[in-house]
């Protein structure tokens, strides 16, 4: 199994996808505790819910599941929240803070796992974000994610829909904020909020450098608004999600009509 599939475009735009894959080895998966090989923690059916939405966009999507590696981790282990219950490089537990393994890796595992998984999907993202950023003048990553709406162990409460998260409006220039934000809030009957509980995972934060023409942004939604249930087996609902299309389209082609404009100043 090749660890990352990339689709190029020729547009200013890249999106990201660490965390749609759903394929583990055959031995990993058979450590997996039986709730652990249910693999709710999937970013389910992002690839589908973006499909077609900017054409000219690249894509860079890793196949192998989280649990195996979270390629939108720090690769050293440091924790994107401290002192907030998260999960790992590897994670030990689910998002509802239940144990995923009936044999844990080790240290040596956890070493291989990151130079077989985790460096070649960042190798080839860098590599894209490179290539566009050559011809364009100017790249935006635009982090694609979705989480369940309600997990008690990680926030209170329900998330909003459109989580937009900058690490505090340093991954990327003012207007791509400001104009993903715009489209967030006028979405009628959506929710969102910026640099709320999820501010940006390891991707956003490594590769925003607005100084350097490298914009990055993540976008968190709610699978909420695009599944039929937030349980097995996890529906695409087609309702839901033709209704949410329209509102990604105009940020994504937001982000492409703002790249122009961003050439040589951050």
């Amino acid at each position: 199994m090749t660890p990352v599939e990339v689709i190029r475009g020729d547009g200013p735009v890249v999106l990201g996808m660490p965390h749609t894959g759903t394929w583990l080895p055959d031995d990993v998966l058979a450590r997996l505790t039986p709730l652990g090989r249910r693999l709710a923690d999937t970013d389910w059916h992002i690839e589908r819910l973006y499909a077609g939405l900017l054409p000219s966009a690249t894509i860079v999507r890793a196949t192998f599941h989280r649990y195996l590696i979270d390629a939108n981790r720090d690769p050293s282990g440091a924790s994107l929240y401290p002192g907030q219950n998260t999960t790992g490089l590897v994670p030990l537990t689910d998002f509802d803070g239940e144990a995923l393994w009936t044999t844990p890796p080790d240290a040596a595992e956890i070493d291989a796992r990151r130079a077989g998984y985790h460096a070649p999907y960042h190798a080839a993202l860098a590599a894209e974000l490179e290539r566009v950023q050559v011809r364009h003048g100017v790249v935006i990553l635009y982090d694609c994610h979705s989480i369940r709406s309600h997990i008690p162990f990680l926030f209170d409460g329900r998330l909003p829909d459109f989580n937009i998260g900058t690490n505090g409006s340093t991954t990327c220039a003012p207007g791509i904020e400001a104009a993903v934000t715009a489209v967030c809030a006028a979405a009628e009957g959506y929710t969102s909020v910026l640099n709320g509980r999820f501010k940006g995972g390891w991707t956003t934060r490594q590769y925003g450098q607005p100084a350097r023409g490298m914009h990055a942004i993540q976008m968190e939604l709610a699978q909420v608004t695009h599944l039929s249930g937030e349980s097995p087996p996890f529906a695409y609902d087609n309702a839901r999600a033709d209704r949410l299309r329209p509102h990604l389209r105009d940020i994504l082609h937001s982000l492409e009509t703002l790249a122009p404009t961003l050439r040589g100043r951050p």
